[in-house]
């Protein structure tokens, strides 16, 4: 039972899909890097605006480093409960446990991404 609760917070659908929606649209103006392994490297070069991850990921352990890390770096990190919806969002035909939104300051996702920041630092209260 403690495998389910580790992953926290989790997005309810409304902004799961809203999520979703910007990590689509993160991906087509090539602001994001899928996988947890892309996620750590956005993290640790301090590039990453927002870090989602999938609920759902078993073993969960392996990307608990996440939330440690986007801690750590002042990054909000959320769960949205697929990661074959995830993998949908950034455009691959796998499950994916992880994706890092990355910053640019001229993109026009910039408004949409500082909104989401807002919505998930308030999950995290």
């Amino acid at each position: 039972m403690a495998e389910t609760s580790a992953a926290w917070p989790v997005a309810d659908e409304a902004l799961s899909q809203k999520i979703l929606d910007l990590v689509q649209q993160a991906s087509n103006y090539r602001q994001l890097k899928k996988g947890a392994n892309e996620a750590t490297k956005t993290l640790n070069r301090g590039t990453s605006e927002i870090v989602i991850l999938a609920a759902d990921t078993t073993p969960l352990a392996i990307l608990l480093h996440l939330p440690l890390l986007a801690e750590d770096k002042n990054v909000p990190y959320v769960y949205v409960p697929s990661k074959v919806a995830l993998g949908r969002a950034c455009g691959v035909s796998r499950a994916v446990i992880a994706a890092s939104i990355t910053t640019n300051e001229s993109s026009d996702l910039m408004p949409q991404i500082r909104e989401l920041k807002n919505r998930v630092e308030r999950l995290m209260i």
